[in-house]
């Protein structure tokens, strides 16, 4: 089974948290679920800059990077995910889906509201429970 090691912002704005949709994917399992955004770490990158390029390329927004969060080792029927999730500050809300289908800017007492894709979840108990 294949691995893909990533890492995602937990982008907290006002004591709201950024949650994305994803789009449509070839793996019906997380097609239109939530997630918290970032994507692959490449050759020669640390996992913060890796962040930082993502978040700007997906959403068009500037973030600050506070303090690693979790780290999900999640099995989906047919990849491996090693999720790295950061709580990251913003200052502003003007942001721009570019791969995304929909956001929300939710309190941690609203995240269970959402169809969260399965390696989010881990980090969606976390936040809930942390005051």
């Amino acid at each position: 089974m294949k691995t893909v090691e990533v890492v995602a912002a937990v982008i907290i704005h006002e004591n709201k948290i950024l949650c994305l949709q994803r789009n449509d994917s070839k793996f019906d399992y997380i097609a239109y679920k939530y997630e918290f955004p970032g994507g692959k770490v490449e050759e020669n990158e640390t996992s913060e800059l890796a962040l930082i390029r993502e978040i700007s390329e997906e959403l068009n927004l500037t973030i600050e990077i506070k303090e690693h969060f979790l780290t999900v080792d999640h099995s989906y029927p047919d990849f491996r995910i090693i999720m790295h999730s950061y709580i990251c500050n913003c200052n502003s809300t003007e942001l721009i889906l570019n791969e995304h289908v929909d956001f929300k800017w939710l309190s941690k007492d609203e995240l269970f509201q959402l169809d969260w894709a399965a390696a989010d979840i881990p980090i969606v108990e976390k936040l809930s429970s942390s005051r």
